[in-house]
């Protein structure tokens, strides 16, 4: 039998797109095989509970050292202005006069997120454990 042609020129093929479909597929599983995931730790943003409302509890022993950044990322250690870049220096300083003083880290809800990686990084490396707190503007 005799095919008859519907197009002049040439013959039209047909691709079969069943080995390309098989090879991206087990390319796809390889893939997911062999990778790698990271544990990346994440920032712990929750803030401490409340002080109790009884007047009669005693205040604490252990000092605090307070680091501020305001909405213009402009950074102070115990109200003394510091640069962001000095304020891991300015703690470990004060560290040395106060020894086991709880280093709280208060930031603007303004501020910017890379002073907050910096400085919780610096001071983790540092070894010095640091609660955050995020100011919110009421209003």
């Amino acid at each position: 039998m005799r095919r008859s042609r519907r197009t002049q020129g040439g013959d039209e093929g047909e691709v079969d797109m069943t080995p390309m479909l098989d090879i991206v597929f087990i390319m796809l599983i390889f893939f997911i095989v062999t990778a790698t995931f990271l544990d990346e730790t994440g920032v712990d943003l929750t803030q401490p509970p409340p002080p109790p409302d009884d007047i009669n509890t005693p205040p604490s022993n252990n000092p605090a050292i307070t680091v501020y950044v305001d909405n213009r990322d402009n950074c102070a250690v115990d109200g003394r202005s510091t640069g962001c870049d000095r304020v891991i220096l300015a703690v470990e300083r004060l560290l040395a006069e106060k020894p086991n003083a709880a280093v709280i880290l208060r930031m603007d809800e303004q501020a910017s997120h890379k002073n907050l990686i910096m400085l919780k990084d610096g001071l983790d490396q540092g070894g010095l454990a640091t609660k955050i707190e995020i100011i919110r503007k009421t209003g």
